[in-house]
């Protein structure tokens, strides 16, 4: 099966996560531009994960850290006393480790178990990264093991614009969520919903992907739809939705 990926063409035929784990690799050595924006996308994720800020957060892991740009952010905020970072890609941790974010550490994970003992963590981040990974409530069982709150933010792509068919993206999601789908994705793993948000990205993102007029008029239209009806707008167009969530220690457990 012939693809390309960042100019390079690749014959082969690659399962879920080597698709992942390969792409993960060239966004990070290739596309500086998307590195950008991921940036800036931390901006929104952290005000929503500032939707923690009433429970205990000394203590932080972020799964999926990516360049650690959102553990970036809260450091400069004073948001958690110690910062963990675990991901996937090696050259996403060379690029999280040369910020030299204070009190944080960044470590290589095999995307499924995390390297940690039980309750070792007050708070468990993962933010866009449950689209991607091949068995999410692995992973969700894996962060209600390690922390006692969670935090968990996808996209809403199981919308009105989501394709019959599967078809592979330039960012690796494999898995699409409504709001409905998530939250019980969550609860069936033995979570208790605390509180949810609705948002969309930051006007300079939309700016960064679509220029000037396009940025601003998309962000209008989006912000218009949620002040309108949030429920309708979800099912319409792609929306950021964010869950804190706790769960004692034997729900949680595979």
């Amino acid at each position: 099966m012939k693809r390309c990926f960042a100019g390079k063409t690749f014959r082969r035929k690659l399962t879920r996560c080597e698709h992942h784990r390969f792409n993960l690799e060239d966004i990070h050595q290739h596309e500086r531009p998307y590195l950008i924006a991921c940036t800036q996308l931390s901006c929104g994720a952290l005000r929503r994960i500032l939707l923690c800020a009433g429970l205990p957060h000394h203590e932080i892991l972020e799964i999926g850290c990516g360049d650690g740009a959102v553990l970036e952010r809260l450091a400069a905020c004073g948001f958690g006393r110690r910062l963990t970072g675990l991901e996937i890609s090696p050259s996403a941790i060379r690029c999280a480790r040369a910020k030299k974010i204070p009190g944080a550490k960044f470590e290589s994970y095999n995307g499924s178990d995390v390297p940690f003992h039980d309750q070792a963590f007050d708070l468990a981040i993962l933010t866009h990264v449950l689209e991607h990974v091949e068995y999410p409530r692995r992973l969700l069982y894996e962060a209600g093991r390690v922390a006692r709150n969670v935090f968990v933010e996808v996209p809403l792509e199981d919308n009105a614009r989501l394709p019959d068919d599967f078809v592979p993206d330039a960012v690796g999601h494999i898995n699409v969520y409504n709001p409905r789908s998530i939250r019980h994705l969550v609860q069936s793993c033995g979570f208790r919903v605390l509180s949810t948000r609705l948002m969309h990205s930051s006007l300079p993102l939309y700016v960064h992907r679509k220029g000037r007029l396009r940025g601003y008029l998309t962000y209008a239209m989006k912000d218009f739809g949620l002040k309108c009806s949030s429920r309708l707008a979800s099912q319409l167009l792609t929306y950021h939705y964010a869950l804190v969530c706790t769960g004692n220690l034997e729900n949680v457990r595979i």
